[in-house]
């Protein structure tokens, strides 16, 4: 359902806040890399953040947005991410903590004037539900490789992504895994699928 416009100053979707979400992100950690719309689990998150405090990730509800689905995503984002944040319209402000954790963090997006503006209504605290199994299957099986490589492990060439994952690990220290992975999104390089590399 279309959100209506009470206030006369025009209703924020998606698309209008989305930057402005990523500047907001940018200023508070420093060092990022953002990704788009990353499957994860049975959902897609709006935004995925690599910072050097680890995965953070970020689903955004402009006014024009629903609940409806927000139950099943608060799901995944905790399993996948080790902190997360709603972005919401000001039509959301007054009901957004009944339908996130308590661990989540909150930044309202309000029009001032022609501006957009972001603010921290809460900060995230850690994901209790995040593990490192989930995240490394945010790789590329390609990026899984150079994890073996840097970890001095055989390639198993054939196999999937599944049993290379289960394979790291048992052989490196989490923390160290961690900290590569990281350093590997980080680095993400799309232009591996343009026509002729």
């Amino acid at each position: 359902m279309e959100a209506k416009d009470v206030t006369g100053i025009g209703v924020l979707h998606d698309a209008q806040i989305r930057d402005d979400v990523c500047d907001y992100f940018e200023q508070k950690y420093g060092k990022v890399r953002f990704f788009d719309e990353l499957s994860m689990g049975k959902s897609r998150a709006d935004l995925v953040l690599v910072t050097e405090q680890g995965l953070i990730g970020v689903e955004i509800k402009s006014d024009a947005d629903t609940y409806q689905r927000l139950s099943r995503q608060v799901l995944d984002y905790d399993r996948f991410f080790d902190y997360n944040y709603v972005a919401i319209g000001t039509s959301h402000a007054q009901h957004i903590k009944e339908h996130v954790p308590e661990y989540w963090g909150i930044v309202t997006v309000e029009r001032e004037g022609e501006a957009i503006d972001c603010y921290l209504m809460r900060e995230a605290a850690k994901s209790p539900n995040a593990k490192l199994a989930n995240q490394l299957s945010l790789l590329w099986r390609r990026e899984m490789a150079v994890l073996q490589k840097e970890n001095g492990l055989y390639r198993y060439p054939g196999k999937g992504k599944a049993a290379v994952k289960k394979y790291l690990l048992e052989s490196v220290d989490p923390s160290r895994l961690k900290e590569q992975m990281i350093e590997i999104l980080y680095d993400r390089d799309y232009s591996i699928f343009e026509e002729g590399t």
